[in-house]
């Protein structure tokens, strides 16, 4: 396998894996797993959708924001530590896959990549 096209860790979603012998390492969590196990479990996951850490995320959860954003037309941004309650998930663009209302902002979408369950 070529290393620019190796998977992300599917438990910690480290871009860092890398090949040992017939395993895919991640050395940030120390998963071990075969290539062949990941193709079969990606095609089982679809629709699954993680948190920033992995933990799976479900309508209705609280979630808080773990980095702060910039949001356009506002002079603040969402700063991190923002809780986030009664979630959504969405097909959304762009990779946007949460649906929210975030008091002060209003009605917006948010990918799941920075966010946090609460």
């Amino acid at each position: 396998m070529n290393e620019n096209m190796l998977p992300p860790c599917p438990e910690c979603s480290s871009a860092y894996t890398y090949e040992m012998g017939a395993l895919l390492v991640c050395p940030e969590c120390g998963h071990e797993w075969s290539p062949a196990s990941a193709e079969s479990a990606g095609g089982t996951e679809d629709g699954v959708i993680k948190d920033a850490v992995g933990n799976v995320l479900a309508d209705g959860d609280t979630v808080t924001v773990i980095k702060s954003l910039k949001v356009k037309g506002h002079p603040t941004g969402i700063k991190a530590g923002t809780k986030v309650r009664n979630i959504r998930l969405v097909e959304g663009v762009a990779g946007h896959d949460i649906d929210c209302k975030i008091e002060g902002f209003g009605p917006m979408q948010l990918k799941s990549s920075v966010v946090k369950k609460a």
